[in-house]
Formats: C-alpha cells, sequence, structure tokens
C-alpha cells in the first residue's frame, strides 16, 4: 500500500513540475509587460541595424505580435516602417506560421492547468488519508524533482553542444510544417528573432523554472521539518 501511495504521490508531483515548467515558460516570455529583455536582445543581436528600423517600431511589433500569441488579437498585421519603407512586417509565411506557434502556446498552458488541476487533486486526497502527508509530500516531490533533474541536464548539454540541431529537432517533432523556415532575405520576422535569441530565451527559462522548483522544495522542506518538531513536542 505504502509503495502505491508513493507512485500515486510521485505522478502528482511530476504534474505538479510539469505545471511549474509551462508557468516558468509563461513567466520568461510574458512575465515582462514592458518586455525589457526583448530590448535587450535586439540590442545585443543589432536588430534594428539589420532592419534599418528604430527600436520603438521594433518594439511596437513586439507588442503586437505578442498580443496576437495569447489571443489578444486576431490578426497578425502591422504596418510599420522597415528598410526605409512603410509596410506590413509580417508576410503570409510568418502569419501562418505563429498562427501554428499561437496554437502550440495557448495549448500548452491548456496542459499545464490540467497538470496543476490533477496534481492538486491528488495530493487533496493524500493529506486527508496520509497522516505524515508533508514527509510524503517532500519526499515524493524530491524523488520526481531527481527524474526531471537527469532529463533537464541531458537536454541542456545537447542544447549547449549544438543548439542549431537542437532547435531545428523541436520545430520537426511539433510542427507538422516546414513554414518555420525562414528565409532572411524576405522574412522579417527571422531578423528580428535570430537564433541568439531563442539560444538566450532558452537560458531565461531554466533559470526561471530552476527558481521555481527550488522555491517548493523549500516549501516542502520547511513543512517537512516543522512537522518532525510537531512529532518531537507530542513525544
Amino acid at each position: 500500500m505504502k509503495k502505491l501511495t508513493t507512485i500515486i504521490s510521485v505522478t502528482a508531483m511530476m504534474c505538479a513540475v510539469m505545471a511549474a515548467l509551462i508557468f516558468s515558460i509563461w513567466l520568461a516570455v510574458y512575465g515582462d509587460s514592458n518586455y525589457r529583455f526583448y530590448k535587450k536582445e535586439y540590442q545585443r543581436y543589432e536588430v534594428t541595424e539589420d532592419l534599418d528600423m528604430s527600436i520603438d517600431h521594433v518594439m511596437y511589433v513586439t507588442e503586437h505580435m505578442m498580443n496576437y500569441l495569447i489571443g489578444k488579437e486576431e490578426e497578425l498585421s502591422v504596418v510599420t516602417t522597415v528598410e526605409g519603407r512603410e509596410q506590413d512586417f509580417f508576410n503570409e509565411r510568418d502569419r501562418l506560421h505563429m498562427r501554428d506557434v499561437r496554437n502550440l502556446f495557448l495549448g500548452g498552458v491548456k496542459v499545464g492547468v490540467i497538470c496543476l488541476a490533477v496534481a492538486a487533486v491528488i495530493l487533496a486526497v493524500l493529506r486527508k488519508r496520509e497522516e505524515d502527508w508533508k514527509r510524503l509530500y517532500f519526499r515524493t516531490y524530491s524523488i520526481a524533482l531527481s527524474a526531471w533533474l537527469v532529463i533537464g541536464v541531458l537536454l541542456g548539454i545537447a542544447f549547449r553542444v549544438d543548439f542549431t540541431t537542437c532547435f531545428t529537432i523541436f520545430h520537426k517533432l511539433f510542427f507538422t510544417n516546414n513554414l518555420w523556415v525562414f528565409d532572411p532575405e524576405t522574412d522579417y520576422m527571422i531578423r528580428m528573432l535570430p537564433e541568439g535569441f531563442f539560444s538566450d530565451m532558452v537560458i531565461r527559462i531554466s533559470e526561471v523554472f530552476v527558481a521555481v522548483l527550488v522555491l517548493i522544495w523549500i516549501v516542502l522542506f520547511w513543512g517537512k521539518r516543522n512537522y518532525k518538531k510537531e512529532e518531537k513536542k507530542d513525544d
């Protein structure tokens, strides 16, 4: 019975960690409403020079693009000055690909909510059934965290060794077409968001994710420690 309880609790914690990952992605991407990270990246990779645009115009495009990704805008179309001409920043290929990205992004959010709900229900049931639930939570979270840590380290090494290949594999896994293959000569979006930007975003997401996981671990550790103190008092 204890083994079954442990397996069920570990499953809940795995779901909780998945929810934490999706929340971390959201926080890294949308945590700053002024998009200061994006602005810094544009300056770092000299995006304004490459597009012959002012930073204000690039940020204007960014704001509309980010609103589109979360469903605040129905159409991805921004008329601005690019390479000295007033035109729509996005072409048809951009729009088709970003529609896929939006579906993936919003679908991921739904998965995160489901994972969180599953974890919450299971842990709520275990809390009622298990007297030492605080210790159970900490132990099974540590197990789930270890499993995710192994996955994270392997992915981190892979991205570090060859980010381009990993980035390509990611797109082939999650997209059923080749719309993500852009031509810098005709597609402005790939010039605004070069590969280096995505590499830095992966690092940013990883930092947020690790911080969230550590925070959860500290909370559960503190709960387990207090439970031990209460046991000693009772003795």
